[in-house]
């Protein structure tokens, strides 16, 4: 029989009200999954951990709703951009404000840190992207091509590229050594909300509202496979750790696609509505969605959730078979990125604006960070997170525990563990009480019956009877009726089992108290 295809449910781990007014982004870190940062219109940048009612820390110092927050990899910087223009970075560790960077005339979209250097990337609606030195305090290089908003920025793991998606229907890809358009990859039909490097190889996916996801070789720079039929705009996509499978995050929906060739592994119904972000994290899935000033977070399953082999083609209870596909090559089909060694074995290079082109900070810049301000708001949570990172451990960090599943689950469970189990049931034998016929009760009063050892009739019947406890020598509260002799040769022959002796002895008890 065909295995059908059965969708699998999230669940809802917590909502929280983030903001006094509007949310207006958010970004959950890519590390561990836990730490949840969100802007809103109050000016705010608030820091959450996941499953935790209380906001952690509250960071202040822009003056117009914050647009787009992102943080970096260990989760020790977060940068932010508001309506105004203007770009905050703060050092969470330390908890103050580290650097306000300001060149944008419009409303930051889109924020990225490179992965290996104090570089940040920025797109605005003002269609420029704009590379930041931390360090420095300045604009490294500005990067023009795209005719409309800059929605998402994505840096390469290896930190030689930039991939930038836009509102007029493009994305294109940057070199930064060279400071110049590498290719740009036409194609959809929509503005393009995401795009997402593959961890390992040279592939880059694109996201739209066009409905659709579509693939990018890096080597020959060409469309490698188109997914179609999306329930609704990509907003956010996600590729697993090992690299084989893309999750989408789609309206009440994550789908799970591979894409040489195109096809969809798995649907996993969620209420999530429209999704913001995602993560993963000790094999489950965390996605975030906001709706006014409330802020939810859901967790998937990776376990249950088919990622290679096998194709869902609905995302319904379903009877017909899967379409069994080849399992997935061993070897990468195309390049794998370089990584460094080390993170500081020597500095990025990238092109770079003459030192005239380049903004000095000025005194406006350092009375805003002056008036910029880290609010820790729960310390024991706090100290939770970031705390342990100052101090060097001589053993692994010891790996968070999972979120806990859904009570429906935990039911389940129960009732499983509550079923006995076949050995329990075929260990004591059920009495045959056709084989041995029930005393009769003499409701008179009983007359004291002497127990004699040679006689067949008592020989025949268990002590417990015909006595007042086991030893034998006393009156018992029971009287026997009499018998033909064919049937005390019968009892004879097949002594008592151990389970009719228990019935027998606790039907005497309970008559002798009624006598």
């Amino acid at each position: 029989m065909a295995t059908p295809v059965v969708t699998k449910t999230a669940w809802k781990l917590q909502e929280i009200v983030a903001h006094a007014s509007n949310v207006s982004s958010l970004v959950l870190g890519k590390g561990s999954g836990r730490l949840l940062a969100t802007g809103g219109d109050d000016c705010r940048v608030n820091l959450w951990s996941i499953n935790k009612p209380n906001c952690i820390m509250s960071l202040t110092g822009h003056t117009s709703p914050v647009e787009s927050v992102r943080l970096n990899t260990p989760e020790e910087l977060i940068v932010a951009g508001s309506q105004s223009g203007s770009i905050r970075v703060w050092d969470l560790e330390a908890a103050k404000i580290l650097r306000t960077l300001v060149g944008h005339k419009a409303n930051i979209c889109s924020l990225d840190f490179h992965p290996y250097g104090e570089f940040v990337a920025s797109g605005s609606q003002d269609t420029n992207i704009k590379l930041w030195d931390i360090r420095r305090k300045g604009c490294v290089f500005r990067y023009r091509g795209h005719s409309q908003a800059v929605r998402c920025l994505r840096f390469s793991p290896d930190g030689k590229w930039l991939a930038s998606a836009a509102d007029d229907h493009t994305v294109k890809l940057w070199d930064l050594t060279a400071g110049k358009m590498m290719s740009e990859f036409p194609g959809h039909t929509g503005p393009v909300n995401v795009v997402e490097f593959h961890p390992n190889e040279y592939l880059l996916a694109s996201g739209s509202s066009d409905r659709t996801i579509r693939f990018w070789d890096l080597e020959k720079f060409q469309v490698v496979s188109c997914i179609e039929g999306e329930p609704g705009p990509v907003r956010s996509v996600l590729f697993n750790p090992d690299g084989c499978c893309l999750y989408s995050g789609c309206q009440d929906s994550l789908r799970v696609y591979g894409w040489e060739p195109e096809r969809c592994f798995d649907v996993v119904l969620v209420n999530w509505g429209k999704v913001a972000d995602l993560a993963i994290c000790n094999d489950q899935l965390i996605g975030v969605a906001f709706s006014q000033s409330n802020v939810s977070s859901y967790v998937v399953d990776l376990t249950r959730v088919t990622r290679t082999g096998a194709v869902a083609q609905d995302p319904v209870q379903d009877s017909r078979p899967l379409a069994q596909q080849p399992p997935p090559p061993s070897a990468p089909l195309r390049r794998i990125y370089e990584r460094p060694s080390t993170t500081c074995s020597k500095p990025q290079r990238v092109k770079q604006n003459s030192e005239s082109e380049r903004r000095s900070p000025s005194s406006e810049d350092d009375r805003d960070e002056r008036e910029s301000r880290a609010e820790i708001q729960n310390a024991e949570d706090y100290n939770e997170i970031f705390q342990p990172k100052n101090s060097i451990s001589r053993t692994p960090p010891r790996r968070s525990e999972p979120f806990p599943a859904p009570p429906e689950d935990d039911m389940a469970t129960a009732k499983e563990a509550a079923k006995p189990s076949p050995a329990m049931d075929t260990q004591l034998p059920v009495p045959n009480l056709e084989v041995l016929p029930w005393p009769q009760v003499v409701t008179s009063t009983p007359t004291p019956v002497p127990c004699v050892p040679t006689s067949p009739r008592a020989s025949a019947l268990p002590p417990l009877l015909l006595c007042g406890h086991p030893g034998g020598g006393g009156a018992g509260p029971l009287a026997t009726s009499t018998a033909p002799n064919s049937q005390t040769t019968s009892l004879q022959q097949r002594p008592p089992s151990f389970a009719q002796l228990l019935l027998l002895g606790a039907a005497n008890q309970a008559l002798g108290l009624l006598l």
